[in-house]
């Protein structure tokens, strides 16, 4: 019920904005019957996902559920792919920083660094 609530607020609130952008008028029934099928729309996508998590012998929706789902939306489609190369290199990018991090801690160093300390021991031993 609160979730059903949460859609048709938002929807409302939606709905709001295009009046004021379009200079038209919705009423109370049209905002209810566009959430009404808002929700229902959400449910169906949510089974669907679900279901393509379990044929892929999966329990867990992962990206490539998503994109499967928005297949026959070229715009969402390419808007969801760009969205999840954003996640992934910043994910990336995190890990890398995390990885920099715990190696600082613990006073280990990169590859980099052990190459020029071997370098360096190598050059003095030679001395």
């Amino acid at each position: 019920q609160r979730l059903k609530a949460a859609v048709h607020y938002t929807v409302g609130c939606l709905c709001q904005e295009v009046e004021e952008d379009k200079d038209v008028q919705f009423s109370k029934q049209s905002i209810a019957a566009i959430s009404e099928i808002t929700f229902r729309q959400c449910e169906i996508f949510a089974k669907d996902l679900e279901m393509f998590a379990r044929h892929a012998k999966r329990t867990t929706v992962n990206m490539e559920d998503v994109k499967l789902l928005a297949r026959r939306s070229n715009s969402l489609l390419k808007y969801i792919t760009q969205k999840s190369e954003e996640l992934a290199s910043s994910n990336m990018e995190q890990k890398e920083k995390k990885k920099k991090k715990s190696s600082a801690a613990k006073g280990e160093r990169t590859p980099g660094e052990q190459e020029a300390a071997v370098t360096e021991n190598e050059d003095s031993n030679m001395a």
